[in-house]
């Protein structure tokens, strides 16, 4: 495994558990997504895993690089695009790379091949403070692999792109696969990205990975489809405890504002609707879909209305 996670565990002064034990493995060439709202722990696992934050206890490691004790040769084992932006801005594109492969003692030619993966010839001898969000986003990754890592960190690599632009990053990020055994760990908050991008999702709720599978196992939690009832009093939790009496709802049940929404497993939209009708719960609005990624985020990181009666 080229990241391998046991137990990791952060405390921070005053006793605040950002990360509360945790374990996973990622593969050499896997994509690997990690998913959670704020506060859940995810920027605190990867500044762990990026030897910028100490754990208090556990292990990880990196290309087999312990990430406490070996702290050089796990960063020289891996690459780190951040949010926040961390090319200069005074330099071409082209002064970025070069400068990023004097400090990696790269060849010339490794910069050429990545200015054509990344269609960065037409600005790559522009100033960076010209580019657009997008075009300094692909510089950025980039730049990260001048060093050919084995581990690629990419951190909300699309947050605050346009629709087109964020379309047109994730078919590069998709292109990394097909050139490289390269792991890539992403962090996102966009369900579709991960969908479209990952092997494997794990989800993070209050420091704990509440799921990890492949986007397609986790749907298969929820079955073939969804009901989701729009409530007229807006009361979602007190129209569980009829619709569980009725045998509709079960322990995966879930809400958003007044929108409670059901798996429906074995059963029919048309016995549901008709549950709903015998149970006597008022509704604005009854539909059927498919379930999607965002109903698994949605009821595990504390929209669950499993213990609710």
């Amino acid at each position: 495994m080229t990241i391998e996670v046991r137990q990791l565990r952060k405390v921070y002064p005053g006793g605040v558990e950002a990360v509360r034990g945790i374990n996973f493995d990622v593969g050499a060439g896997e994509v690997f997504g990690l998913l959670g709202p704020n506060g859940a722990g995810k920027s605190t696992t990867i500044g762990m895993l990026t030897t910028t934050i100490a754990p208090t206890s556990g292990t990880a490691r990196l290309a087999g690089f312990d990430v406490a004790r070996e702290p050089i040769a796990a960063r020289a084992a891996s690459s780190v695009v951040f949010q926040e932006p961390v090319v200069d801005r005074g330099f071409s594109g082209r002064g970025n790379l070069e400068l990023h492969a004097r400090l990696w003692g790269v060849a010339g030619d490794r910069i050429g091949d990545l200015i054509d993966a990344f269609g960065l010839a037409g600005i790559v001898d522009r100033p960076v403070e010209g580019y657009s969000g997008g075009e300094r986003r692909r510089l950025e990754i980039a730049r990260a692999l001048v060093s050919e890592p084995r581990v690629l960190f990419l951190d909300e690599p699309t947050v605050g792109l346009d629709p087109r632009i964020r379309h047109e990053l994730l078919d590069v990020i998709a292109g990394l696969r097909a050139q490289t055994e390269m792991t890539v760990l992403v962090t996102t908050h966009y369900l579709d990205e991960a969908e479209r991008l990952c092997d494997r999702i794990a989800i993070m709720h209050e420091g704990e990975i509440v799921a990890l599978d492949t986007p397609e196992r986790l749907l298969e939690g929820l079955g073939q489809a969804i009901v989701e009832l729009r409530l007229e009093n807006g009361n979602a939790p007190a129209a569980l405890a009829p619709l569980r009496a009725q045998g509709i709802a079960g322990d995966d049940a879930f809400t958003v504002g007044s929108t409670l929404t059901i798996p429906l497993h074995e059963h029919t939209a048309a016995q549901a609707i008709a549950a709903v009708d015998a149970a006597g719960v008022r509704t604005r609005s009854i539909s059927t879909r498919e379930p999607t990624l965002d109903d698994v985020y949605l009821r595990l990181t504390g929209a669950s209305l499993a213990d609710a009666a």
